[in-house]
């Protein structure tokens, strides 16, 4: 071998171990550094001309599995999606609090039930009555503020999910300016481990966002992509856009994320392709959990007063009011009354002696006063009260204006009360009478809180023309995949409305299908194929002839229209501030009871018997959100409501545990492969020093042989 070639050889192994000295240098410095991979030199062995030539450092390698990789992203994408939704229900269930805590909406509902019964006991005492009057406020109180607290969670949601989408942009961003520097270390032969490595750290970061999916050029080129293919980077970032709504409200229809392309053409929405990551948590958050369980909060909190109604409608105070109002029902005076069965409406004086009774037979369509025959009542709302106002006479006047009816004795010191015919009791809708109008409701509210309208399909829908409805269909996953909107037409009915909603091309019923049931409830069914889509409202400024009710207010179509109902109840404030109001008594009526007979007494609490009976008398709960249609009583609702509550933070926290121990495991794997052993480095450092010292020790031979060949020369 010729002294240049022991030289060449020399100079090639220095090279190659200060690179390896470098190389384990660098990883001992990096040791605790996250997402740092350690490095070893790439050395070849040199040959020319078929004889060994030294070594060549052929790059510097970053020790990775890129399936460990993988696997690590997506259990990095899994736990933060559970820890997200973990977190905001557990939050959330503290603020309903549990069955037996006394601040808790259940607590204060038992207490309310509690202090109905108190009352009943003693129907005289002011101060029971008062307690009950308050503790059923402060359910309904405590029913509004969970509910905004909802809201705000879901609007918490929404800004969280703009944060997270800037910051997405960023990362995207960098990793663009990275590939750059990639391709032109590659290009030159320089070291690229440097570059890899924060790709990989800002992988794990968007990781923890959404689920993607990285492919390595071989130019060092990083392109990422969704779980499921929608590209996010490769020559040019597909940045993402989203717009907040700024609001948590029911009826705020809440925007897409958006993946924008450099060039003009339309973006996409990738809701439905994100499968995990942070992201996907707060889109269940926003659009799914937190609605679901506002529509069961809203269901329940509406069942106590419809079921407390029912039961004071059928009641009286002592003495009686002397005006009955009641609720906007959203009906005009022209539609059909559509009432069956019998009821009674009496009138009596501050001793509770009965001066008057109107016997009301709806199937029969007549009513009767103090016995004497029987008159006819009209099929219409308008016929009834005008037949109603005639028979109360010189005792009284009934009216109906703005969807409500209000009957009102002349006397101020006498009053009206009501009672349903125990055989056969009028029914509309599945409500009585008194129940239908709220004649002497308990809790009252701004808009209908039930929606068993009574109404028929060929009645007049009485909605001005030209007034509308705007839907957004929101597709499987998210994102929104077309919009519809349905003008009212003067002087058609509800069957005409039905059809336009049904319109497979103007409206939605390609996807839903709409119908009236018996009582007159709109009844949604999707359409098979469709059963993933979901048809949102986004605006209605529809208003029923003089009511002024909406027609998604009327029927209880839309977010806003269902879940907001845990929000407008409120006990009457008459009975708030008069605890003689509240109706613990009941009408002693017997078919052969007459004028001069004492149908009220002070001391009477059937009244009260009944209001505290509305815990367990079984009524009808609609479906809403997990929870589906039944039988069931209030009390028992409540109980499975808030084993809902609970049951989904338990799950959610049981699925974030597992999404956590498989994130550890799969990071300890990871580790494994591309972590710093410091033995190992150790090894390496003195395995490449002597290696060097070899070198060296060549050199300084192969100079001593040059030297020894000159002082010969």
């Amino acid at each position: 071998m010729s002294l240049s070639a022991v030289i060449g050889n020399s100079l090639s192994g220095l090279n190659a171990s200060q690179a390896g000295l470098r190389s384990a240098s660098n990883n001992v410095a990096n040791v605790n550094t996250p997402g740092y991979a350690r490095s070893s030199p790439n050395l070849e062995s040199r040959n020319v001309g078929g004889s060994a030539m030294g070594v060549t450092v052929a790059g510097i390698n970053r020790v990775v599995d890129r399936y460990l990789q993988t696997a690590s992203q997506t259990a990095i994408s899994n736990s933060s999606s559970a820890s997200t939704r973990a977190a905001a229900l557990d939050r959330l269930q503290a603020q309903f609090g549990g069955l037996d805590d006394p601040g808790s909406m259940f607590s204060r509902l038992n207490q309310a039930f509690t202090g109905l019964a108190q009352a009943s006991v003693n129907p005289a005492l002011s101060v029971a009555r008062l307690s009950a009057a308050a503790d059923l406020q402060s359910f309904f109180d405590e029913s509004e503020r969970i509910s905004i607290e909802i809201q705000g969670q879901r609007l918490e949601a929404d800004s969280q999910i703009n944060s997270l989408v800037n910051r997405t942009n960023e990362v995207l961003n960098e990793l663009f300016e990275l590939n750059s520097s990639v391709q032109t270390l590659s290009s030159t032969g320089g070291d690229t481990s440097g570059a890899a490595n924060r790709q990989s750290e800002l992988l794990d970061e968007l990781s923890s966002y959404l689920d993607v999916n990285a492919e390595y050029k071989q130019d060092g080129r990083l392109v990422v992509r969704t779980g499921d293919g929608v590209l996010l980077l490769d020559n040019y970032v597909n940045a993402l856009s989203y717009r907040p709504a700024g609001s948590g409200s029911y009826q705020i229809p809440y925007g897409n994320i958006v993946a924008q392309p450099p060039t003009s053409g339309a973006g996409q929405s990738i809701d439905g392709h994100i499968a995990s990551g942070e992201l996907r948590g707060l889109l269940d958050l926003r659009d799914e959990i937190l609605p679901n369980i506002a529509l069961e909060l809203a269901e329940l909190t509406s069942g106590a007063a419809d079921a407390l109604n029912a039961a004071h409608n059928n009641s009286s105070a002592y003495p009686a009011p002397q005006t009955l109002t009641g609720h906007n029902t959203g009906l005009d005076i022209n539609d059909l009354h559509n009432f069956t069965g019998a009821t009674t409406v009496a009138v009596t004086d501050s001793t509770g002696t009965l001066l008057s009774r109107i016997d009301v037979d709806f199937t029969a369509g007549t009513l009767s006063v103090d016995g004497a025959a029987a008159v006819g009542i009209g099929n219409t709302v308008g016929t009834f009260t005008a037949a109603l106002s005639g028979a109360l006479g010189a005792n009284g006047s009934a009216s109906f204006s703005n969807g409500a009816l209000s009957i009102t004795a002349t006397n101020a010191a006498n009053g009206i009360s009501t009672l349903q015919d125990t055989t056969t009791p009028a029914d509309r809708g599945g409500r009585g009478f008194s129940h239908y109008f709220g004649l002497n409701d308990l809790v009252r509210s701004a808009r209908p809180g039930y929606f068993e309208t009574g109404l028929a399909g060929v009645e007049p829908h009485l909605f001005a023309a030209g007034e509308q409805m705007d839907f957004n269909i929101h597709l499987p996953g998210g994102g929104v995949g077309g919009s519809a909107t349905v003008s009212m037409v003067a002087g058609e009915n509800f069957n005409d409305v039905i059809t336009a909603l049904n319109n497979a091309t103007t409206g939605v019923g390609r996807y839903v299908t709409f119908s009236l049931d018996a009582n007159g409830s709109l009844v949604t069914t999707p359409n098979p194929g469709y059963e993933g889509y979901e048809v949102k409202l986004v605006s209605d400024n529809t208003a029923r002839s003089s009511s002024g009710v909406s027609f998604t207010n009327m029927f209880g179509l839309g977010m806003d229209a269902r879940a907001g109902r845990a929000e407008i109840f409120n006990i009457d404030d008459t009975i708030r501030s008069n605890a003689n109001s509240l109706a613990l008594g009941q009408l002693d009526l017997t078919g052969a009871s007459v004028a001069g007979d004492v149908v009220l007494a002070s001391g009477d609490g059937r009244g009260g018997q009944a209001l505290q009976a509305a815990r367990n008398t079984v009524r009808t709960f609609n479906a809403a959100g997990t929870l589906s249609k039944g039988q069931s009583s209030l009390e028992s609702f409540a109980s499975r409501f808030a084993g809902s509550v609970g049951s989904r933070a338990a799950r959610a926290q049981s699925e974030f545990q597992s999404a956590e121990v498989l994130m550890e495991t799969a990071a300890r794997k990871r580790s494994d492969v591309e972590g710093v052993n410091l033995d190992e480095e150790l090894a390496a450092m003195t395995l490449f020093q002597q290696s060097y010292n070899a070198s060296a020790r060549m050199l300084q031979a192969a100079r001593d042989m040059t030297d020894a060949l000159m002082s010969i020369v």
